[in-house]
């Protein structure tokens, strides 16, 4: 058992932007925080995210979709919410949890030529890349 932090990334299906963030997150701080996602409705990992993480050289092939309420019984220390759905449907957490919000667009709905999905996927892993820098530099506050 870590004596880090736990971070736990949420949106819906786990499948994108949560999943970018977490490997985010464990590519930038490892040495800091333990770092998590899951999905209200878990959909299972997409292959554009891992596309898109690895062409910034992250893998995340391993990460797994997990569902919320895995982690009722053992509650993260916070819980980002990328999405604002799921930051609507998150259950509540007995004790310290406290909940971020930091909604980015989902991917997910992309449409066109591989190279425009692609880029779309680009473009939600560079602003998850931003938000996770800029939380960093500021000290990585849980309020």
């Amino acid at each position: 058992m870590s004596d880090k932090p736990r971070v736990l990334f949420l949106c819906t299906g786990n499948a994108c932007r949560s999943q970018m963030a977490e490997g985010w997150l464990r590519h930038l701080a490892s040495d800091r925080f333990e770092a998590l996602s899951a999905g209200s409705f878990p959909a299972g990992l997409s292959r554009e995210a891992v596309a898109a993480m690895a062409r910034a050289g992250i893998d995340i092939s391993q990460q797994t979709s997990n569902g919320i309420h895995e982690y009722l019984d053992d509650p993260p220390d916070l819980i980002i919410a990328v999405c604002a759905s799921a930051a609507r449907s998150c259950p509540s957490f007995p004790g310290t949890t406290r909940v971020l919000r930091w909604p980015v667009d989902d991917p997910v709905s992309a449409r066109g030529t591989p190279e425009q999905v692609a880029r779309v996927f680009d473009e939600s892993r560079d602003e998850t890349a931003a938000r996770i820098r800029a939380w960093l530099e500021e000290g990585a506050p849980f309020e």
